[in-house]
């Protein structure tokens, strides 16, 4: 009896590590031989690299997405107590970082086509304690951040990208991280941009920023052992930054391979049965996640595991209605478009190493199931 074929992971960063192998090998030798570990040469070489990559001033590489995005915050003067208006549909790091300042999250709804914080969710939200905006290009799809930034500015608040699923994506032909007072990135393996464990890096273009948070993530030092302010242990060591570096310059080709297989996916599905991912006018999807919609999903879900296609939930609930956080942070008992969203998600595979015949086995599971539904 024939066995049947491996289910189709919906992330492989083992396939990313292999097709890299030479150059992270070599990467990894550099590394051991350098006798640096933590903020060396290779962390200063990717932080240029990565700004210029995103047409930024400055990046300043941190241990992980969730130090980056509290860091930011901080650098951009938030301080405890002071409300972050951000969105509930995002990984639950985004209000972590939040509150690991001692901030106050706020929740406003979604745009149901982008996914991402609707701008006209915000202004309702204000109050005198607002301090800052949190937008998350959710699945790497960009934020109406030139919507979003305005509405900054008019009510003197600082806006900060969670670009944690956005390496490389753009609105109106600018990348996302550039568009607020500061972004955070995370490197966490399953990233479009991955390292071999944590890494994160927060970008900005205010170079009173930028110092600023040099000294925030380690101590906050102005020199060595003595602390000028208090701050963070969130260091980016050169071992990671090595492989970064190794792997950046093949980022784009692997968010177009991976935009060449959500449209594959595209054709595959009938949109009256199934809905893909909406194209939003002016934006280059980094497609991190390929996220579908469908009043069915468990069925869905199941149906797809039969055809050997893996599956994930990007999120089981949105952060609002997660027992840490249910009933205490404001404008969580209104996010309609939140929640109905949430209903109905699915991820299917998506990474650039994936092969034809894999994209095939999924399309076909897609259009097997649009021509049953």
């Amino acid at each position: 009896m024939r066995s049947s074929p491996p289910l189709i992971p919906v992330a492989n960063p083992a396939a990313q590590l292999e097709s890299h192998g030479p150059a992270v090998r070599e990467a990894i030798e550099r590394f051991l031989a350098s006798g640096r570990y933590i903020l060396g040469p290779e962390v200063k070489a990717f932080e240029k690299e990565f700004a210029a990559f995103l047409g930024a001033s400055f990046c300043i590489g941190v241990a992980n997405g969730t130090d980056a995005l509290a860091l930011a915050l901080r650098a951009a003067g938030v301080s405890p107590r002071d409300e972050v208006i951000t969105v509930s549909h995002s990984a639950v790091a985004t209000v972590a970082a939040i509150e690991q300042i001692s901030a106050v999250p706020v929740f406003a709804d979604i745009d149901p086509i982008s996914r991402c914080l609707n701008p006209a969710a915000i202004e309702p939200l204000i109050s005198p304690k607002t301090k800052a905006i949190v937008a998350v290009h959710i699945y790497g799809q960009p934020a109406a951040m030139d919507k979003i930034v305005p509405i900054a500015r008019h009510h003197d608040l600082k806006v900060v990208e969670d670009c944690a699923q956005a390496h490389g994506a753009e609105l109106h032909g600018r990348r996302v991280g550039t568009w607020g007072d500061a972004a955070a990135f995370s490197f966490y393996p399953t990233k479009n941009l991955g390292a071999l464990g944590d890494g994160g890096a927060v970008v900005t273009n205010s170079a009173e920023d930028a110092k600023r948070l040099r000294m925030l993530r380690e101590y906050g030092w102005k020199e060595r052992y003595i602390s000028s302010t208090p701050g963070f242990n969130s260091r980016l060591d050169e071992l990671q930054a090595a492989l970064l570096r190794t792997k950046l310059p093949s980022l784009a080709a692997g968010n177009a391979r991976r935009r060449q297989i959500a449209a594959a996916y595209g054709e595959a599905i009938d949109p009256t049965k199934l809905a893909p991912p909406k194209a939003v006018p002016g934006t280059l999807h980094a497609m991190h996640l390929f996220v579908v919609e469908s009043a069915q999903r468990a069925k869905l879900q199941d149906f797809m595991c039969a055809a050997g296609v893996g599956t994930a939930l990007h999120y089981p609930q949105p952060i609002h209605l997660q027992p840490a956080y249910a009933g205490r942070i404001r404008g969580g008992d209104h996010l309609p478009q939140t929640e109905s969203l949430n209903r109905q998600i699915l991820t299917l595979p998506m990474f650039p190493e994936l092969t034809t015949g894999q994209v095939e086995r999924v399309c076909d599971a897609l259009r097997r199931w649009c021509s049953l539904s």
